[in-house]
């Protein structure tokens, strides 16, 4: 097998590192290692939240929502992604958390690829 080329499943390949298919945390030398991006397959049942607030960010993201209805809370507005192909893009110092409205598929683009940010996985309110 050509190890520059990887073929899997979002929905399987995802459940593996919470989501997470490409970015810093696969191993050195597979093709889905990255320091410049991180790239999630979230899927989130109606209800789920994020654990507790990301501060301190020093990435950009962008959050696409595939299917569902996904609320983005950000220090000074709520973005609520109800359409697919809807989506919201914050920069570095931008504090956020998430709540799926109803069960909610959304991919996750972030740059660059930065250790040290993982925190408890989702809750359910």
């Amino acid at each position: 097998m050509d190890d520059s080329v990887y073929v899997g499943n979002a929905g399987v390949d995802g459940t593996i590192e919470g989501g997470w298919l490409l970015g810093h945390f696969m191993p050195p030398g597979d093709v889905r290692h990255s320091t410049e991006v991180e790239v999630k397959w979230g899927v989130h049942p109606a209800g789920e939240a994020r654990s507790q607030w990301a501060t301190g960010e020093r990435r950009v993201a962008l959050l696409v929502l595939i299917s569902g209805r996904f609320r983005v809370e950000l220090p000074d507005r709520t973005v609520v992604l109800g359409a697919p192909g809807d989506y919201v893009v914050w920069g570095r110092g931008v504090d956020h958390s998430w709540y799926a409205e109803r069960e909610s598929v959304v991919l996750t683009v972030r740059w660059p690829s930065v250790p040290g940010y993982k925190v408890n996985p989702p809750v359910r309110r």
